[in-house]
């Protein structure tokens, strides 16, 4: 699984969603945890990241927020050549199969939908630390 000192961000336009997640992560010992509100605070937090040679290793966003969603978020850090790697897990309350599909194209490394549960949250995390280490 992830290492504590991965640097990962929490996005999502609910404050309790972002609770909810940070309380997962801290309960699988990870430490080193941002929080966005919203796509573009995110990309910003992506792009801060970078300059300072401090990359988010972990981005896990919410698809439905005001400004920039979810998806959006994840084409920009797809067609970024630093960030084409990173593993992204989309959370959404929605389980259509369209969304499913377009989250596929665009390179979500996995999908949970929301609510979830804790083995489902630890599941989704191992699945997704599983794919990042066969790129």
């Amino acid at each position: 699984m992830f290492p504590e000192n991965t640097k990962v961000l929490v996005v999502d336009d609910m404050n309790t969603m972002r609770k909810i997640i940070r309380k997962h992560l801290l309960g699988l010992g990870l430490k080193n945890i941002t929080e966005s509100d919203d796509g573009s605070t995110a990309w910003e937090e992506i792009e801060k990241g970078l300059t300072l040679k401090q990359p988010y290793e972990l981005i896990i966003s919410d698809w439905n927020m005001p400004i920039l969603k979810g998806i959006d978020l994840l084409k920009k850090v797809r067609e970024k050549l630093e960030t084409t790697q990173v593993p992204f897990l989309l959370v959404t309350a929605e389980a259509e199969l369209t969304q499913i599909s377009e989250a596929i194209v665009a390179g979500v490394t996995d999908y949970m939908v929301k609510p979830f549960s804790t083995e489902i949250f630890v599941n989704k995390l191992t699945n997704v630390w599983n794919k990042a280490g066969q790129k």
